[in-house]
């Protein structure tokens, strides 16, 4: 074995693949997890991290966040992956597209994606990724250049922005998208982004499962409709009036769509974001029956699982697609604990106060969409899970293995010789409760507020590189880009 620069000892480290947690050092060298095992010797020199039989996950692969949108990408990398280390998550996948937000631009990945780097470059404390967003037909164009010279094998279609805004109704679709006059985003676009894709993972076999297309489910004229009926009605309030201007059925019928649509094209690798319900988790279960040749995945957030209409604090709760009912909330529990979800994510986005809120702080159709959250998306887990039964070697693969191996990142998502070592380590017996002024987020609210979290991230390594210790972010930020499918 290399001469290691790093021994964490004394932990309970938790893998994927239904084991229980097991006492061992964990040696590493050169960034690298060399060795798991009791007892391991120390060379003179080696520098030691007492663990104290915390328990050691691998680090968080969080797969889906929004760095970026609210804010701009270079202020946003630098204090939202403080965040992301402060929860012991070690990997962001962030999502970007041109158009309104974000940067705030068309026109070609060509241009603008290079822009996207410089942007997050030598600023972010965790590693990163980035999915891109086909808006227009040229992107689809783009897809073989962006998976070959920019190693981006993740893209992504929101099916609502047809006809509907990120923040409610829109008559203005073409503006907000910045996409060329004559074009539509719409169930049309979606089929040609899918053959796209297609096209681009039989172009390269090698690497074909790790290209996928992600969806935003959620169906523009059902949600327009239902946001007028709520409105004229007038009898919900807050988070229940958007749950109930954004209904369950519309996810459905979205993830049927988008389902059938990858059959006809021949797409398997299709990943659902954020199901929020129980209508849509009916759907999507009912689509992988229908098709089973399609690789489907479904993504859950943490979001969605810790907080309801009534529990979340208020309006900052806001976001797509809404929180909802405690009925569904325990239907995506029920699913998670089936075996039926493939991952869990934060949905990190950023949006401080005077963005967040309209000139009435209580309406919930004038705020905007989306809160942070990725600092709660580990211990958060940990915390509801054990009430609930779900082993911890599923959290490992829920939250690192599963997205890691989708999403192109080989070397992420285990505590074993070869892997990154991306270590977070959890004190399971210390809860807290969710103060914002305590998180590294530059967020100053959250919907978590008043919320006793389980578990608590004590240590976060990347690459054996401490990054968060003793409840504060160390040194300066150390994360990479990752050109995927990542290797060495």
């Amino acid at each position: 074995m290399t001469r290691p620069d790093l021994i964490v000892r004394d932990v309970r480290v938790v893998r994927p693949g239904g084991g229980e947690p097991f006492r061992a050092d964990i040696a590493i060298a050169d960034g690298v997890v060399a060795e798991v095992g009791p007892d391991l010797a120390v060379p003179a020199g080696t520098e030691v991290h007492e663990g104290r039989g915390l328990l050691a996950f691998p680090g968080v692969v969080d797969a889906h966040q929004h760095w970026g949108i609210y804010n701009p990408l270079s202020e946003d990398t630098a204090t939202e992956s403080r965040a992301c280390a402060q929860g012991g998550v070690t990997t962001s996948l962030t999502y970007m597209r041109t158009g309104q937000y974000y940067l705030n631009r068309g026109g070609p990945y060509a241009e603008v994606f290079p822009e996207v780097l410089g942007a997050a470059e030598g600023r972010s404390y965790v590693d990163y990724a980035f999915h891109l967003a086909p808006m227009q037909s040229a992107h689809i164009d783009e897809i073989p250049a962006l998976v070959r010279e920019h190693g981006v094998t993740s893209f992504k279609i929101f099916m609502f922005y047809g006809s509907h805004g990120l923040h409610g109704r829109s008559t203005d679709q073409s503006d907000f998208l910045m996409i060329p006059e004559g074009e539509r985003y719409d169930i049309a676009h979606f089929e040609f982004v899918m053959r796209g894709i297609q096209a681009a993972r039989e172009a390269n076999p090698d690497i074909a499962d790790q290209i996928s297309l992600s969806l935003h489910c959620e169906t523009a004229e059902i949600m327009t409709a239902y946001t007028r009926l709520v409105e004229e009605e007038g009898e919900l309030a807050g988070l229940e009036a958007y749950s109930a201007s954004r209904p369950p059925h519309s996810e459905g019928l979205a993830v049927t769509i988008a389902s059938y649509l990858a059959h006809e094209t021949g797409l398997p690798t299709i990943n659902l974001l954020h199901l929020s319900s129980a209508k849509a988790m009916e759907a999507a279960m009912v689509m992988a029956k229908a098709f089973p040749h399609v690789d489907f995945r479904r993504e859950v957030t943490i979001g969605h699982l810790l907080a309801d209409v009534t529990t979340a604090d208020g309006v900052g709760g806001k976001v797509n697609p809404p929180l909802r009912p405690r009925a569904d909330v325990e239907a995506l529990w029920e699913h998670l604990l089936a075996g039926d979800v493939s991952w869990v994510v934060s949905d990190h986005a950023c949006c401080k106060e005077e963005k967040k809120f309209g000139d009435d702080s209580a309406d919930v159709f004038a705020a905007k969409s989306g809160f942070g959250g990725t600092e709660y998306l580990l211990p958060g887990l940990v915390g509801e899970g054990r009430k609930r039964g779900l082993p911890l070697s599923s959290v490992a693969e829920l939250l690192s293995t599963n997205p890691a191996r989708r999403l192109g990142l080989p070397t992420k998502g285990d505590i074993a010789p070869g892997f990154d070592a991306d270590i977070a380590l959890v004190d399971p017996d210390r809860s807290f409760v969710v103060d914002p002024g305590d998180s590294e987020s530059t967020q100053e609210y959250t919907p978590f507020r008043g919320m006793e979290i389980g578990a608590t991230v004590e240590t976060t390594f990347l690459r054996g590189r401490r990054i968060f210790d003793g409840g504060a972010v160390r040194g300066e930020p150390g994360g990479r880009y990752l050109h995927r499918p990542t290797g060495r």
